[in-house]
């Protein structure tokens, strides 16, 4: 999965109805191995290719779960598709943008003025002037390094350009919160989010010695769950411009529409796209409520883990109650003290059963959990507070036993890529 073929095709990639339901399919041109991983997600396994009235009874508490801890509402009838790593990731990214018809919106934290994010810059404009309706809210803060006029320019060029929460005369000066995200949504119809951003680090990596791409994961998303992540964009754009009232988004008023959605009924997948905002704890209960569910397996790649000790007792608790516990950080860092704050989790982890590795490449950057090979989150929150308690994050949590399947299977790869940690070896740290 991590070399592609630069093969491409026409593919059709659903719009918001479901598999098997009426509509209007928008034309894309997706990397070869992307159109057949599609295919294959739009045939799930028997037990949900027979008629619902003859599937087993279940219980909607995963659609419950996620609209009641974390506002989220969920859709069915999505295919999903993991992207492993950066080249696959931009590859599909930019296939998406050039087949693009109606709308291109782009967030995220980080957009070099490299080789990657010229691409894209160019893509951007390129969309624009064919007469697409472009976005791009940059983070203020995560686009430092880039020159403005970059932005500038594709500005001058027809995209339009917002750059969140620059400092100022407001609370904290304009430090915090940041935009975190990673969002790419086309057409209202289909998006990747994940952990990538947009430079060279996660296409060559940026060490002069022993130098590979920064691991991470990123998910392509068509169907209804698009719906919710061009809302989350919406939301997010209006706060660029400061078109929404501070603190207006604490008064939640919606209804839920779709707590009563059922995988044993409703098709897959299941999709809750989870905002992530200042003082929420969205994602940390999301842990907390899967902690209580696990029977079998918590498996959590975190870049810049540093959890609460609310989630240190989630998953300990877990761990002593035979679930299988792990957690997969990086050696290396591109913030080196973070190391040294990672490191002092792992006695009290490893005592209580929790197993720890670190990966041995450059940098793993990823933000992904599966839970008992069923519940998969990929996303850009970290368990550390700035990624729950305080910046805007976005993380797509999905139930669907054929993705849940596929990301055990990568979580796996990595680990024989990387060092376990033993209570003896923590010691030598």
């Amino acid at each position: 999965m991590g070399e592609q073929s630069d093969q491409e095709l026409t593919a059709p990639v659903p719009a918001s109805e479901g598999p098997g339901q009426p509509g209007t399919e928008a034309r894309r041109s997706l990397p070869t191995s992307i159109v057949e991983r599609l295919a294959a997600a739009a045939l799930p396994p028997a037990l949900d290719r027979r008629d619902a009235a003859d599937r087993p009874g279940g219980t909607p508490s995963f659609a419950r779960g996620l609209w009641r801890i974390a506002a989220a509402d969920v859709s069915s009838g999505n295919r999903v598709v993991l992207l492993r790593d950066g080249p696959e990731t931009f590859m599909t990214m930019l296939a998406m943008i050039d087949g693009a018809e109606r709308s291109v919106n782009l967030e995220g934290y980080i957009f070099r003025d490299d080789e990657v994010g010229q691409q894209f810059a160019k893509a951007l404009v390129v969309a624009a002037q064919r007469g697409v309706a472009v976005r791009l809210l940059i983070d203020w803060i995560g686009r430092l390094g880039t020159p403005r006029r970059f932005f500038d320019e594709m500005a001058r060029l027809g995209v339009d350009v917002r750059l969140f929460n620059p400092p100022g005369l407001r609370p904290w000066l304009g430090l915090v919160p940041r935009d975190h995200r990673k969002l790419l949504v086309i057409d209202d119809s289909a998006g990747v989010t994940g952990g990538i951003g947009i430079g060279r680090e996660w296409k060559t990596g940026v060490l002069k010695k022993r130098r590979a791409p920064w691991r991470d994961t990123a998910v392509f998303i068509a169907g209804d769950a698009a719906r919710d992540m061009i809302q989350a964009f919406d939301r997010m754009w209006r706060r660029a411009g400061d078109g929404e009232r501070r603190g207006s988004h604490r008064h939640l008023t919606r209804p839920a529409r779709s707590a009563h959605l059922d995988p044993g009924v409703d098709p897959p997948a299941l999709v809750g796209i989870i905002e992530g905002e200042p003082g929420r704890f969205r994602i940390s209960r999301a842990l907390q409520i899967q902690a209580v569910s696990a029977e079998r397996s918590i498996w959590i790649a975190s870049a810049y883990f540093m959890p609460s000790p609310s989630e240190v007792e989630a998953l300990m608790g877990a761990a002593r109650d035979g679930v299988d516990v792990r957690v997969l950080v990086p050696s290396r860092y591109d913030h080196p003290w973070i190391r040294l704050a990672t490191r002092r989790f792992y006695r009290r982890l490893l005592l209580n059963g929790v197993r720890i590795w670190e990966w041995r490449g450059e940098m793993m950057h990823a933000k992904t959990s599966v839970v008992d090979s069923r519940w998969t989150r990929v996303g850009s929150t970290d368990y550390n507070p700035l990624g729950i308690a305080i910046n805007f994050e976005l993380d797509a949590v999905i139930e669907d036993r054929v993705l849940g399947a596929q990301a055990a299977v990568m979580f796996l790869e990595d680990l024989e890529r990387s060092k376990e940690i033993t209570i003896k070896s923590a010691a030598a740290l």
